[in-house]
């Protein structure tokens, strides 16, 4: 196939050129090539015939030039300088082969011979321009469009990590003051709860999935509930439910965590939480309630953790999630839904 293109079709497209000039000239003076002399018309084919040749060595040392010397980009102003650079190659080489020919053959060289010779070919090779050249940039659109997204992937990837990080010295406050405070009163408990809270850390740090099962999130939030339930007033009046359809459902870690360590930190009042997590169809729903000091008057914005958590979902779950948070006289409700894949 390469040899086709190397060695015949410049040949074709010389032919092609000339023919549809001698078709329109003949068209206009009623002349028939056919009744020319065969010295004559054989002298214009092999004319045309090296004007293709000549063409497409011009035309491929050209575009030879470009990719090695710039880098395949899809730009208007790329675009536009290599079609200058066909207009010029195709009205040097027509001028200086086709318009001699025409000026020493039949009845010398008319206006008519020049429109031709330079339009009909310069329509040819922009034609010849296009077909040759929309692969080369409708592979640098493609591979323009690829790197976009892997910008864009790499960005979002950056802004979770910094997010988590964020994220991770609020909890390690929260945990750290637990233990301090537990050690004045119980050594023994201390150390239980220095390991599960190295349990939970393994689960943050060492889990290096994108996804994780919903059951290994239901374990790690029981075992931060049951860490939180050790420095929590004794009149706390904790209610828990995980659903039991709740199997290999694969969801992206820690969305649930804010929630709960929210409830913790501002429960007061009848210092009542209720936790609920349902599967509704492929919806994971999960409820969180918290009741609210009395007689203070409060709004419960949840800081790092709630803003974290809305801008995590929006990077993971874009369309695919709702969160709802309301405050009432005497308690603070918040429900997060995530739509499974």
């Amino acid at each position: 196939m390469k040899g086709f293109w190397k060695y015949i079709f410049p040949a074709i497209y010389g032919l092609l050129v000339y023919y549809t000039i001698r078709l329109l000239a003949d068209s206009s003076s009623g002349m028939r090539f056919w009744h020319r002399s065969l010295l004559l018309n054989t002298i214009e084919v092999i004319c045309s015939i090296i004007m293709g040749y000549c063409f497409m060595w011009a035309i491929n040392r050209l575009f030879r030039y470009f990719d090695e010397k710039r880098a395949i980009d899809f730009s208007y102003k790329r675009i536009a300088q290599e079609l200058l650079y066909v207009f010029v190659v195709n009205q040097v080489l027509q001028n200086v082969t086709m318009l001699p020919m025409a000026a020493f053959t039949d009845d010398g060289l008319q206006w008519m011979d020049v429109a031709d010779i330079n339009v009909i070919p310069l329509l040819y090779a922009l034609i010849y321009y296009g077909v040759r050249r929309s692969h080369i940039f409708l592979q640098a659109y493609v591979q323009n469009r690829l790197q976009l997204e892997k910008i864009a992937n790499d960005q979002l990837q950056t802004e979770l990590k910094f997010l988590r990080a964020q994220y991770h010295p609020h909890f390690l406050f929260n945990a750290l003051n637990t233990i301090y405070f537990q050690m004045d009163e119980d050594i023994t408990a201390a150390k239980k709860t220095v390991e599960s809270f190295s349990e939970l850390l393994r689960y943050q740090l060492y889990d290096q999935q994108q996804t994780v099962s919903i059951l290994q999130e239901i374990q790690y939030l029981q075992n931060f509930i049951d860490l939180q339930k050790i420095r929590s007033s004794a009149k706390l009046q904790l209610s828990v439910c995980f659903d039991k359809e709740l199997h290999e459902e694969k969801v992206y870690p820690l969305l649930f965590l804010p929630l709960v360590e929210n409830a913790f930190k501002y429960v007061g009042g009848s210092f009542h939480i209720r936790m609920q997590m349902t599967k509704e169809a492929n919806e994971v729903c999960f409820f969180v309630e918290n009741s609210i000091p009395d007689n203070i008057p409060f709004r419960q914005k949840g800081g790092i953790g709630l803003d974290n958590l809305k801008r995590r979902l929006e990077l993971l779950y874009p369309g695919m999630h709702t969160l709802t948070t309301q405050t009432k006289e005497d308690g603070f409700l918040a429900e997060l839904k995530l739509t499974l894949n």
